[in-house]
C-alpha cells in the first residue's frame, strides 16, 4: 500500500516518486528486550544506505512514531538511506534506560535489541555500518544518548530531543514517569561534567575509539524532562570530546532557538528552544545536515 507521495521538480519536469510503506520485521535476531521492530526501506535504496533508528518516546509506539515525525520518512524516499522504527513493548512503552544491562555495551535489554535491528538491516541490504545514525523524543532521546554511550562503535551520530544524558536513570526502578525515580527527570540530578563523562566511559569500558557526534535539542518550559537535563547533557558531551562552546547563533533554526556550536562543529552541538515544553519537535533538516546526508 502506497502510503504518501511526493513531488520533486527539476525544471518543467515534476515526477512522482511514490513511497514505500511501513513493514514488520518479525526475525531480526536476539530480542533480549523484547521489543517489535518496523523497517521503512524507500522503493529506490541507495547503494551501501545509511540507516537512522527512530525511537519513540514514552506510551508511543513504532507506528506512532511513523506518523508523529511526517517529513522522515520522504526524507528517506529522496536520499534513498533506511528507517528503522523500534517499538518498545513494556514499562509503560518506554525504553529501558535505567538497568545495567541496557548500558552496557553488549548487556542485553533494549540497547541490544535496537543494535540487533540494525544489524539485521547492514545484512540484508548492505547498509553502510559507518553510517548508522539514532534520533529519539522524549524516552526515545534518552535511549539515543544511551546508545551513544553504550555502543559508540555502531552509531556514527545521534540527535536527541528532550532526552537526558547518559546514566541520569542509571539504578533507578523503571524507566517510565510512573516507576522511574522522579529526581533525573525533575532536573535534581547534578554532577560535574567529569562525573558525567565517566558514567558515559562505563557503558563500553576500554573503549578507546572514535565516539558519535551528538546533538541535543529541549526547550526551556519542558515542565517534563526538566531543562535542567539540558545543562547536564552539555556538561556531559563537552567533556566527553574535550570541547568548549566557540559560539552561539540566535534564531536557528526557528525564532526563539538559539544553537550552541562546541569546538570546530562537528562533535557535538545543542539547541535551547526559548517557551518550547515537552517536546520540541523533530526538526529533520538541521538533523539530516548533522548526519551528513543532505
Amino acid at each position: 500500500m502506497k502510503l504518501s507521495t511526493s513531488i520533486f521538480k527539476l525544471g518543467v519536469f515534476a515526477p512522482v516518486v511514490y513511497a514505500a510503506s511501513l513493514q514488520q520485521v518479525t526475525d531480526f535476531g536476539d530480542n533480549p528486550g523484547n521489543n517489535v521492530m518496523f523497517l521503512y526501506a524507500p522503493d529506490q535504496v541507495a547503494e551501501n544506505p545509511a540507516v537512522i533508528v527512530a525511537l519513540h518516546p514514552c506510551g508511543g509506539s513504532a507506528e506512532a512514531y511513523f506518523s508523529q515525525v511526517p517529513d522522515l520518512p520522504p526524507a528517506a524516499d529522496a536520499g534513498g538511506f533506511i528507517l528503522i522504527y523500534p517499538g518498545s513493548t513494556e514499562d509503560f512503552n518506554c525504553w529501558d534506560v535505567a538497568t545495567t544491562e541496557s548500558l552496557t555495551h553488549d548487556g542485553g535489554s533494549d540497547s541490544l535489541s535496537v543494535v540487533n535491528m540494525v544489524n539485521y538491516v547492514i545484512e540484508q541490504y548492505g547498509a553502510d555500518a559507518s553510517r548508522v545514525f539514532a534520533t529519539g523524543s522524549s524516552s526515545g532521546a534518552m535511549m539515543s544518548q544511551l546508545l551513544a554511550g553504550a555502543y559508540p562503535d555502531v552509531f556514527a551520530g545521534i540527535s536527541a530531543y528532550s532526552g537526558v544524558p547518559y546514566g541520569c536513570l542509571a539504578g533507578s526502578p523503571g524507566s517510565s514517569p510512573q516507576t522511574a525515580d522522579p529526581a533525573c527527570a525533575s532536573g535534581q540530578i547534578i554532577k560535574t561534567g567529569e562525573e558525567w563523562a565517566d558514567l558515559v566511559y562505563s557503558g563500553y569500558p576500554g573503549y578507546n575509539g572514535s565516539r558519535p557526534a551528538v546533538q541535543i535539542w529541549h526547550g526551556t518550559a519542558d515542565n517534563v524532562v526538566y531543562p535542567q537535563n539540558y545543562d547536564e547533557a552539555v556538561k556531559q558531551w563537552s567533556t566527553v570530546f574535550g570541547v568548549e562552546m566557540t559560539a552561539q547563533n540566535p534564531d536557528t533554526p526557528l525564532p526563539g532557538y538559539t544553537q550552541s556550536v562546541f569546538g570546530d562543529g562537528t562533535q557535538f552541538e545543542a539547541y535551547l528552544a526559548d517557551g518550547v515544553g515537552h517536546v520540541v519537535p523533530t526538526q529533520v533538516q538541521p538533523m539530516l545536515s548533522w548526519f551528513g546526508l543532505v
